[in-house]
């Protein structure tokens, strides 16, 4: 007995040397995503969290001596009159995309699962959107709506409808930068949600099938339910994306007109570029504000994602 503890307090020194070369090769192997991580993620949060606390105007970037104001820039946004308007604009274009993306693109997913001989090339179709450079997608849709010589509107009009306009009625312009936001997001839905579909066995539908199960009840039986960690992370993804959307609004209606189109991303881009006279710490309050609603719907995400049986 004596004899196997000597043998085992003589191989332990022994195999903590051997376990020391393998740690520095895994730390080797994690320094360039530390670096990157650090770089691109933690040191442009910082300057933006660190903007937002100081008072940075042109010349205090030139000079490098900005005033430090700590919560006042958050005071002021969030005491600012068009604050209420930019969330409730935010949260009507966020939550109406990706329902109708996630619905539509769920929709297509079911519908080209089945497979029949032009499957693969309507597919390839539905990407069109997604592939376009986005400020072509915002010219298009900015064409199309146009009141005076829009297609939208000249297919109205066959159908006895007026003139509606689209980009320059207040009543209409968050619902026009919606519905082209929405177009943009249907093919991202529609892949995932495919991807997702080519993992449930065929069998449980043939099974379904032979328990007399129609279409409608394999769907809400099967395939929604087996669909949601896919679904969950779809719309996930959909929410971050879309809540920092700036390109598609800022070229069809710069959050316009009378702010009935700003959101929280646009009304951040407004302060720190859209004006000749800048002002960025506002500008980075808001994108923080932003950074915290994407944080929030992380932990929900991971929280439902634990508690799900």
């Amino acid at each position: 007995m004596a004899s196997i503890r000597t043998a085992g307090a003589l191989a332990h020194p022994a195999h903590r040397a051997a376990r020391r070369p393998l740690r520095w090769t895994t730390l080797a192997f994690l320094a360039p995503l530390i670096v990157y991580l650090l770089l691109f993620y933690a040191y442009p949060l910082y300057r933006n969290i660190e903007l937002s606390l100081h008072d940075y105007t042109p010349r205090a970037f030139v000079q490098g001596n900005p005033e430090f104001t700590g919560l006042d820039n958050y005071v002021k946004i969030l005491s600012d009159g068009a604050f209420l308007r930019a969330l409730g604009n935010t949260a009507l274009f966020t939550l109406g995309s990706i329902a109708v993306q996630y619905a539509l693109g769920l929709a297509l997913a079911v519908f080209f699962h089945r497979g029949f001989r032009l499957s693969a090339v309507l597919r390839a179709m539905f990407l069109v959107p997604w592939l376009l450079p986005l400020i072509v997608s915002a010219s298009t849709w900015s064409w199309m709506l146009n009141s005076e010589n829009g297609i939208v509107n000249a297919a109205l009009q066959a159908f006895g409808i007026g003139q509606i306009n689209w980009l320059t009625s207040p009543d209409t312009s968050l619902l026009a930068v919606t519905i082209a936001n929405i177009w943009l997001g249907i093919p991202f839905n529609l892949v995932i949600l495919y991807a997702g579909l080519q993992n449930i066995p065929a069998t449980l539908y043939e099974a379904a099938g032979l328990d007399g199960a129609n279409g409608w009840q394999q769907f809400w039986r099967i395939t929604f339910p087996l669909l949601r960690p896919v679904s969950a992370i779809t719309l996930l993804l959909g929410l971050i994306y879309t809540l920092k959307v700036v390109d598609i609004i800022w070229i069809m209606t710069r959050g316009g007109p009378a702010d009935a189109s700003t959101t929280l991303a646009i009304w951040s881009y407004r302060e720190a570029f859209g004006t000749g006279q800048p002002d960025f710490s506002p500008a980075a309050a808001v994108g923080n504000l932003l950074i915290l609603i994407a944080f929030a719907a992380g932990l929900v995400h991971v929280r439902l994602r634990k508690e799900a049986p």
